[in-house]
């Protein structure tokens, strides 16, 4: 008997099922109205909102923990990475290791929060003129317990370096951007040093995949032991095995069989996040992910003795200058630019 490909399907909520190695995954759409002078939402706009903690969608958009630029100010984090996929709209990135920086559309920004760092992640409504549309994927991979000892990590990538597959199938394209892992013989950008998806072996793999209508497209097998699932975030319809998958829905799918992936009449975007599992214990509070609860206990009070390094920045929701274009500067000065700027 065949065995079954699809082994679970589960629709999407807020924040997205995920397995080990990683940890969450959260999609953010919001269409924020033309900035003010502070790249931020005016004033009268903002009536009648939960300021500091505005998850409703109003108006077409949230200001999440943000109270007049939308999105997360110095917040901690401890044991894990983030890898945040900017489809539209700008971020601008602030920590405590004295790093900064701006990233828009196509870019990735991937974090290594190791042994402990502070971070904000704000919205700048560059645009006075025109609305400011944000489109981000924010995904928890989670570190071994030796890559939670690390010291925290700061990479950028830049969507001119980003490896892409382009597939045509009777004229009908699929792209593939391969954020992490490798497919088909084409390999990402290096991961952060610390990170789990560093080792080939662990076969970590983060893939944005859009189909045009018509398309097909084939995921290859990996291993029997990897964790894999399909977010079909985006579209009408697909069909795997046969089965026809609305939009919204996750799909745990094996990892040691070829997927075919056969796409509807419209436009289609999926995600996909593979991986061997970590098999060590999670605790978990917040933003802090360790092995035992003892661990979180004692990231508590070293985080109130020490803030992770503090803040260096004059406010908790620092924003680059309206024209700053996209840029990195690490702590030691080091200024790094994508090729078109």
């Amino acid at each position: 008997m065949e065995k079954r490909k699809i082994i679970g399907l589960q629709k999407l909520g807020t924040q997205w099922t995920t397995e080990s190695p990683f940890i969450l995954t959260v999609y953010h759409k919001d269409h924020y109205p033309p900035g003010n002078d502070e790249q931020g939402v005016d004033k009268e706009r903002l009536a009648g909102r939960n300021l500091g903690e505005d998850f409703e969608l109003k108006d077409g958009f949230r200001m999440y923990h943000g109270k007049s630029v939308p999105g997360f100010p110095a917040h901690p984090h401890k044991g894990f990475e983030t890898v945040t996929i900017v489809l539209q709209g700008v971020v601008d990135h602030f920590d405590s290791k004295g790093c900064f920086g701006r990233y828009a559309s196509g870019d990735v920004q991937w974090l290594t929060t190791g042994k402990g760092c502070q971070h904000s992640e704000m919205f700048p409504l560059v645009n006075r003129e025109q609305s400011n549309p944000l489109e981000l994927f924010q995904i928890w991979l989670n570190l071994d317990r030796n890559g939670k000892k690390a010291e925290p990590e700061y990479r950028m990538f830049w969507k001119e370096d980003i490896p892409v597959i382009e597939n045509l199938n009777n004229g009908n394209k699929t792209t593939v951007k391969i954020i992490a892992g490798e497919m088909y013989g084409i390999k990402a950008l290096e991961p952060n040093l610390a990170s789990w998806a560093r080792e080939e072996s662990h076969h970590v793999g983060i893939y944005l995949i859009h189909m045009a209508p018509g398309a097909t497209f084939t995921l290859p097998k990996v291993s029997s032991t990897i964790n894999r699932n399909l977010y079909f975030y985006e579209g009408n319809t697909i069909q795997i095995e046969g089965a026809t998958i609305q939009a919204s829905y996750r799909c745990k799918l094996v990892g040691d069989e070829e997927i075919v992936i056969h796409n509807g009449n419209t436009n289609s975007s999926l995600l996909l996040l593979e991986g061997e599992p970590i098999n060590e214990p999670i605790a978990q509070y917040g933003p802090f992910v360790m092995n035992k609860k003892e661990e979180i206990y004692a990231t508590f009070a070293e985080y109130n003795k020490t803030k992770f390094g503090g803040w260096k920045w004059d406010r908790p929701d620092p924003v680059n200058e309206r024209n700053a274009g996209r840029f990195a500067q690490f702590a030691d000065g080091t200024i790094e630019k994508p090729k078109e700027e």
